[in-house]
């Protein structure tokens, strides 16, 4: 059988997307023909711009991207696939506190993630939920995340929220401790997921199922697997994280369940992730979930 081509554009490259690398070098895409190239989004290309402009047939990113794209009057960017289940980011401190409460930050300042606004829109939904006005917390989101690393170990600001492998990276050299995980402190939402046109979803669907088959079988895996066999696995994808580093990062996100047990993006979790870029201002008005979500497509994989 010919393998049919496929370009995947990823937002930025992360262990966060375990399970899309565990799909590829798993051999779960090249079981169901396809023969898939992951690009990183870099320069002038994003997730969505590729898919609008036909570089790429699908794209990883958040459910965000489509909510930005409709509150703008944009093309309809529909995401069939759900692939991480929370928030892959951390709260780092300094010094190490048995004690954290997320009021220690009023007056402080966080070094954020800069490259995407979920993770700062989480960060503001949890500290009203914990009684801190985000107006109270100098939160930056300047630099790149290598940059906003260095400018931490510098001794710029007072924390810093940041995903893997830093987290496990500067946790290991003593250079930081670990104050909260996002996952846990945001709870279960659909964080990223696959998205496509509504043409492809119409022209293109046998091809869309077999990805999300390839997908669903990677999810399945995952569930059962150590995070030693993972990170092994997703080695070629992270050739300049130590393997130790690897292993840490995965067992951390499999401990707090950062990865969707199946492909299909429900209901519910679309409507709090909405409801966090309501309260954030990053969007101004709600969208219907029929029109960003397809979860036929998962369904009929997952009840195949």
């Amino acid at each position: 059988m010919s393998s049919e081509r496929l370009v995947v554009y990823e937002p930025f490259r992360s262990i966060f997307y375990t399970p899309q690398f565990v799909t590829l070098y798993g051999g779960h895409f090249a079981a169901e023909g396809l023969d898939v190239e992951i690009r990183t989004s870099s320069g002038g290309v994003t997730t969505t711009s590729a898919l609008i402009d036909g570089t790429a047939q699908v794209s990883l990113g958040g459910v965000m991207r489509s909510l930005d794209l409709a509150d703008r009057g944009g093309p309809r960017l529909v995401h069939f696939a759900e692939v991480n289940s929370r928030n892959g980011f951390f709260l780092l401190r300094r010094e190490p506190d048995p004690a954290f409460a997320w009021s220690q930050l009023a007056g402080r300042t966080v070094l954020s993630f800069a490259e995407a606004p979920t993770p700062w829109q989480c960060m503001l939904t949890v500290l009203r939920r914990h009684g801190v006005d985000p107006a109270r917390v100098r939160i930056e989101r300047t630099r790149p995340v290598a940059e906003a690393v260095a400018a931490f170990r510098a001794g710029h600001g007072d924390f810093l929220e940041t995903g893997q492998p830093f987290t496990e990276i500067l946790l290991a050299e003593g250079a930081a401790h670990l104050a909260a995980s996002m996952g846990d402190a945001t709870g279960p939402l659909p964080f990223s997921s696959y998205m496509t046109t509504t043409a492809a979803l119409a022209d293109r669907r046998e091809m869309l199922t077999r990805f999300t088959r390839a997908l669903y079988r990677a999810q399945q895996w995952l569930g059962g697997a150590a995070a030693a066999e993972v990170a092994a696995l997703i080695a070629p994808a992270f050739p300049d994280v130590p393997f130790h580093i690897r292993r840490a990062a995965v067992a951390r996100y499999l401990g707090q369940s950062t990865w969707a047990a199946d492909p299909i993006l429900r209901a519910p979790g679309y409507e709090y992730l909405q409801q966090i870029l309501l309260d954030g201002g990053f969007i101004t008005r709600r969208h219907r979930y029929e029109d960003l979500v397809d979860q036929d497509i998962a369904r009929n994989v997952v009840g195949g």
